[in-house]
């Protein structure tokens, strides 16, 4: 079949299939987003155009934003699906290279076609190009390699055949999951091939559930029914499984406490007995005092990031950590015994070497006492007050008011403690994204996008901060214009307010964080109407003043995110300094001659070391 570069990469897109977890088959490739230029307008633009009525095309207003945007849409699909971003050549392209980062350091799939310079190289030197003086290989686009996790330049029509089911193999295996980006020279993209007709044949991803290795499995068995007081740890891996009922049920069968990570979050009932919390720095004080006196940690589908598990401060020094991991990379850190499975697969397999053994519920009783005591401490800082709200008091609201299929999001900054350690949820399909992986400022907006796009059974929140908005705002009208309803609680506390509570909280001077400590030639420096700005992005938009007014304004905010098929903002000032903490610890570099030293000295003394 006779067709140009990009032509087949469309071709062989829309063949893709994915197996959902339910069982459904759907698109793998469900959406592009696209910003045209000069490296892809042509051919991959007219390829795009030739197939739109069988490949939605979404036209973007930032390159970062609209590949966060399918970031946001592979997580909210469980990664079953996969977003795609195109872009011209140059800056355009290099705009992706965040949202790369995003995807990699959350197992995300993104495929990312970039526009590259000319393969043949005769008009070189070209508009945008950059030129390496001693290697004429290299070109902007070298810059995804540190962010991809599998990267190919198509500098010939017929590598497509080698490279396409590499590009598949990446997107939707479980322990590979991640960015692919494929460097797409502008002449090639436009140069014919007879490419044969098997590559465009229908194909169907399954969910995949590779086994454990016996010994691992049996070693594994025997260290956990060896435990006295063992703690399951649920990480993103169970939720891409499908694994969350299946989990819940183990649990129950062998009575032991539950946590969460951040993206495990919202897979466990909040009220189950034997739920903890969520564990590490932005996650309860409940989970983390269980976690403090387990003798032996199952960890499934978790990298366990410094914030799970609080600099490794959080566990007992002489605990057992399991790991059960579709990524070997995962599950051999910090000298875990490594089961490298599907967590589903590993669960089943695990519960028939630990049939009848059970945890003495002297343990398990643990988790919900403490968790009573870290609902108390929630439901204080919830409790209605006059004037300008807390951050707290914001999410409260905001759960009370939202239907158990919502979809709730939050990115960086101080957000993502008040919603992992406050959220209450119902357990079941997984209904929250915290992008705290990369911990990337405007994905709460731009992934919010794509989220909308999948999440059909709900509506989509999302809460982030004046800076976060500042920073990356432009996807709002790009959700406007494509009619994808949604809601941003925009919360205004006059700066980086997380990054000053670090700062000053180790004994730094405030600086360059909240306004009032910013250089400015202003005696009075302008300050920005964001919901004068939503409205004009043409989104209606709500202003509270205190939590009352709050409550109100997203109730209307929901009504007219529906009824208008758009993004409706409410902007809410948030008091700066009022936080929710969960009492853990978390090693930053702190200078000699700051307070915080010594509270330095004390986290790098209980750090443990897990070496087998």
């Amino acid at each position: 079949m006779e067709l140009t570069t990009a032509q087949a990469l469309v071709a062989w897109m829309i063949a893709q299939h994915s197996e959902t977890l339910d069982g459904r088959e759907v698109p793998l490739f469900p959406a592009v987003f696209a910003i045209f230029g000069h490296g892809n307008v042509l051919g991959l633009g007219t390829a795009l155009e030739e197939r739109r009525d069988v490949i939605p095309v979404w036209r973007g207003h930032t390159e970062q934003g609209m590949a966060l945007a399918a970031v946001g849409l592979a997580k909210a699909t469980h990664r079953r699906q996969v977003g795609v971003a195109t872009s011209s050549i140059g800056p355009g392209a290099l705009n992706m290279v965040t949202a790369a980062g995003v995807a990699h350091a959350n197992r995300l799939p993104l495929l990312l076609l970039p526009g590259d310079t000319f393969a043949g190289r005769a008009p070189d030197p070209v508009l945008q190009q950059v030129e390496h003086f001693g290697d004429a290989t290299v070109t902007a686009n070298d810059a995804f390699r540190a962010v991809s996790r599998y990267f190919d330049r198509i500098t010939r029509p017929e590598q497509l055949l080698a490279t396409l089911p590499q590009a598949a193999r990446v997107l939707t295996d479980a322990a590979d999951a991640g960015p692919v980006t494929l460097a797409l020279p502008q002449d090639v993209q436009a140069e014919t091939f007879d490419f044969p007709v098997e590559l465009f044949e229908p194909v169907v991803h399954p969910v995949a559930r590779p086994r454990a290795d016996r010994g691992a499995l049996a070693r594994a068995a025997r260290a956990i029914s060896s435990a006295e007081r063992p703690i399951l740890v649920l990480g993103g891996g169970v939720r891409y499984s499908g694994a969350g009922e299946q989990a819940l049920e183990f649990a129950q069968r062998h009575w032991i406490p539950v946590t969460e990570t951040t993206a495990g979050r919202t897979l466990m009932p909040h009220r189950h007995p034997l739920y903890a919390g969520p564990l590490g720095i932005t996650g309860s004080g409940s989970a983390n005092a269980v976690a403090a006196e387990a003798d032996l940690v199952l960890a499934i589908g978790t990298r366990l990031q410094d914030f799970t598990t609080a600099s490794w401060t959080v566990f007992a020094p002489g605990a057992t950590v399991v790991s059960i991991n579709a990524a070997r990379f995962d599950a051999v850190k910090h000298g875990a015994l490594a089961v490298v499975a599907d967590a589903a697969a590993a669960l089943e397999d695990l519960e028939q070497q630990l049939a009848g053994w059970q945890v003495d519920q002297s343990w398990s009783t643990r988790a919900a006492a403490a968790r009573a005591d870290w609902d108390g401490y929630i439901d204080k800082l919830r409790a209605p007050t006059s004037g300008t709200p807390s951050y707290a008091q914001i999410v409260g609201a905001v759960n009370d008011l939202s239907d158990p299929n919502d979809y709730v999001m939050t990115a960086s900054g101080g957000l993502p403690g008040e919603l992992i350690g406050g959220w209450r949820a119902e357990g079941g399909e997984p209904t929250m994204d915290v992008e705290y992986g990369f911990s990337c400022m405007g994905y709460e907006l731009a992934g919010a996008w794509g989220a909308a796009m999948a999440h059909r059974r709900g509506l989509v929140t999302t809460l982030l901060g004046d800076g976060s908005y500042l920073m990356l705002n432009s996807e709002l009208f790009s959700a406007a214009f494509a009619g994808q309803p949604l809601v941003a609680v925009v919360c205004d506390n006059d700066g980086y307010a997380v990054i000053a509570r670090l700062q000053e909280g180790q004994g730094a001077p405030p600086f360059n964080n909240f306004y009032r400590h910013c250089r400015t030639n202003h005696t009075a420096p302008p300050r920005v109407d964001f919901a004068a700005h939503a409205r004009a992005l043409g989104c209606p938009s709500f202003v509270a003043t205190d939590l009352a007014e709050f409550r109100a304004a997203y109730a209307g905010a929901r009504a007219a995110a529906l009824a208008e098929s758009r993004p409706a903002v409410v902007v809410v000032p948030t008091r700066p300094a009022d936080w929710t903490d969960a009492g853990a610890a978390w090693e930053v570099g702190v200078p000699e001659h700051l307070s915080g030293r010594a509270a330095y000295a004390e986290t790098k003394r209980r750090q443990v070391r897990y070496l087998r």
